[in-house]
């Protein structure tokens, strides 16, 4: 068990570095959100929230991505 444990070890050093890379956003992921929200107001324009309740619904919706 513990040379198990000695083995992983380089393992998790070499990984930790790159957890914490994957935490930057890039250009492309930036300009994918834009078109995320933009397609979001067309579908506003489109077909607007029939209620307050659909209307909270999206804010949500929004305010959690």
């Amino acid at each position: 068990m513990i040379k198990m444990m000695k083995a992983a070890l380089p393992l998790l050093a070499l990984a930790a570095p790159l957890a914490l890379a994957a935490c930057n956003e890039g250009p492309a992921e930036r300009a994918g959100r834009g078109l995320d929200n933009a397609a979001a107001n067309v579908r506003d324009a489109v077909d607007p929230p029939k209620g307050p309740v659909e209307r909270l619904g999206r804010s949500i919706d929004r305010a959690t991505n």
